[in-house]
């Protein structure tokens, strides 16, 4: 019966929870965006306090590896790897588009269809793969410039359920009658605890020395606009 601590920090929405034996013992979740950095330490404060009340000892930590934010994967991926070291414990990594797939075929399976889960990529770009109904990648992850063609060949004959914090934007371009999405998809780190769970039982572990967030594409600073005009205060 493994201890897992789960962190999930892809996007604008933070959380942790600490789980064993697929039973989540503490959880905490914020929706603010742009706190990561100050909200995650305390939730893991408070997760390893709950731990020691109930007498339970850390077994690894699993963190949402990415694509997503990359301010938000550095500071997941930096806890986790932090308490990793400090605990020598392992370390999982947990696909966000796996999670968010995950999520969706709990919440809403259907037999034969396809499961795109999306991340906003800023624009019509998203980051996003495809999954069937058993949760096997039918194509992996890639940033999508998404058009009406985009996703043609899976539409046909299949219904491709579109998901995650990118689906929105893309539904009045993708018209197909194929077409389903689902609202309300978040990567939490509730729902990664089943995957963790499953990979600590694998023995699918990361070296905590050298992992690094699926980034997919290279960080693009935005550039303020003054300096763009050759301005300065």
């Amino acid at each position: 019966m493994a201890c897992i601590l789960n962190l999930e920090t892809s996007t604008n929405v933070c959380s942790a929870a600490l789980a064993t034996d697929g039973e989540v013992l503490f959880e905490k979740t914020s929706y603010e965006g742009q706190a990561h950095a100050a909200l995650l330490g305390v939730y893991v404060e408070e997760a390893l306090k709950e731990m020691a009340v109930k007498g339970l000892r850390l077994d690894a930590v699993a963190v949402s590896s990415g694509p997503g934010s990359y301010t938000g994967l550095r500071i997941g991926v930096s806890m986790a790897k932090g308490l990793c070291f400090g605990y020598g414990i392992p370390l999982i990594g947990i696909p966000t588009l796996e999670l968010l797939a995950a999520t969706a075929l709990k919440l809403h399976r259907e037999e034969g269809a396809l499961y795109c889960p999306m991340l906003d990529a800023r624009r019509m770009e998203v980051y996003a793969a495809i999954y069937d109904d058993a949760r096997q990648v039918v194509r992996p992850a890639s940033a999508d410039i998404v058009t009406a063609e985009t996703y043609a060949e899976w539409l046909e004959g299949h219904t491709v359920c579109f998901f995650g914090n990118g689906a929105a934007k893309c539904r009045e371009v993708i018209a197909s009658p194929h077409a389903f999405f689902i609202e309300h998809i978040d990567p939490l780190a509730a729902n990664m605890v089943p995957l963790a769970e499953e990979a600590f039982a694998a023995g699918r572990f990361e070296d905590v020395a050298y992992f690094e967030p699926f980034y997919l594409k290279e960080f693009q600073a935005t550039v303020a606009k003054n300096k763009v005009l050759g301005q300065t205060k």
